[in-house]
């Protein structure tokens, strides 16, 4: 069933010694951290582990946080970024903001404020005011995800947390990158295209209905309740 899971951090970062004391600190917070000492290692986990939001240095070897950035959105990943720059160069600033950030912040760290802005973003990629209901009434048909039963039908484990995800954000669009690190635990092409599958899957439930599972073109995923 649907857990609430922990928020996973990627913290990609030369600086050992920030590192350490970040991380150590991001985990008596109740964070996953996961660590790279440079870009390439840092993409890498982005693409294999499961990751909420990445906290990415812009200067390291190998390759640099700008580079890592830049790669990262060539995929059209949309993991949210916090640049953390070694100087307040607005040009610099511009840049990986260009490149496809969401925040930055400028070395030496003040860590409540980066605590507060992981939050902020957060935010924005995890629907609000979520619903805790577990039955629906989708036109007609009595979905219940504790028995994971569609009208009296049993479905699968997947097919019920993403249908509960739908259903708990109804109206909503829900990020596409959220259900995939919630669900599938991974962010990749391979699970892109298991998540339509399921997707299809559901829609073939709910045919026939006012019910309809809307894609949201390079967001998500709605779910609209048309019943009068």
């Amino acid at each position: 069933m649907l857990k609430d899971p922990k928020t996973h951090i990627l913290l990609c970062d030369d600086d050992v010694n920030l590192t350490t004391i970040l991380a150590d600190y991001l985990r008596e917070r109740g964070y996953e951290v996961l660590t790279a000492t440079n870009g390439e290692d840092g993409l890498s986990k982005l693409v294999s582990d499961r990751c909420d939001i990445c906290l990415m240095a812009a200067e390291m070897p190998k390759m640099n946080g700008c580079d890592a950035l830049a790669e990262l959105r060539k995929g059209d990943n949309h993991l949210p970024v916090i640049m953390l720059m070694g100087s307040d160069s607005l040009t610099e600033i511009c840049h990986v903001y260009k490149l496809g950030c969401d925040d930055y912040m400028v070395k030496p760290l003040s860590v409540e404020l980066l605590i507060c802005k992981v939050e902020a973003i957060l935010r924005r990629f995890r629907p609000s005011a979520v619903s805790q209901e577990t039955e629906f009434d989708l036109d007609g048909l009595h979905f219940d995800s504790v028995h994971q039963t569609l009208d009296g039908k049993h479905l699968s484990t997947r097919e019920n947390d993403l249908l509960l995800m739908l259903c708990q954000n109804m109206n909503m669009v829900v990020d596409r990158h959220l259900i995939l690190r919630t669900l599938w635990q991974a962010d990749n092409h391979f699970a892109v295209r298991s998540l339509c599958v399921y997707v299809n899957h559901l829609r073939k439930f709910l045919a026939g209905t006012k019910v309809e599972i809307v894609s949201v073109h390079g967001r998500g995923y709605k779910m609209l309740n048309g019943k009068s």
